[in-house]
């Protein structure tokens, strides 16, 4: 189990690592929205609601993305707290389908078993 442990460990920062991309990319459209509505007379107020709409989106991914990026750094450290944060991720997780529903069984399955457990118990 102690492969898995460290495949999922891999797969959280990995996970982390897209949700923030995104979230970044996600900041750029409300900043485009936002110069859009700044140059073109009349769309201000539509400009406005689709900048906060991207702004807001990029916040959550960007809050997601760090926490599963932090959960795997923590994981590979054995840190409980990392375990903890990684199967409440894990049940965010298993509504973004296809691959985040993938990640969150393979999560439950590698951190409830009773061999990783032992990994985190506190020295």
């Amino acid at each position: 189990m102690i492969s898995h442990l460290t495949l999922l460990t891999v797969l959280h920062r990995l996970w982390g690592s897209l949700g923030l991309l995104l979230g970044c990319s996600t900041f750029m459209l409300a900043a485009g929205a936002v110069a859009i509505g700044v140059s073109t007379p009349g769309g201000e107020i539509a400009a406005g609601i689709t900048a906060t709409a991207f702004a807001a989106c990029a916040v959550v991914l960007v809050g997601i993305g760090a926490a599963n990026f932090w959960a795997g750094k923590a994981m590979q450290r054995r840190q409980p707290n990392g375990r903890i944060v990684a199967l409440t991720l894990g049940v965010l997780n298993l509504f973004v389908l296809p691959f985040g529903t993938a990640l969150g069984i393979y999560t439950f399955w590698v951190l409830l078993h009773n061999e990783t457990r032992a990994q985190f118990l506190n020295p």
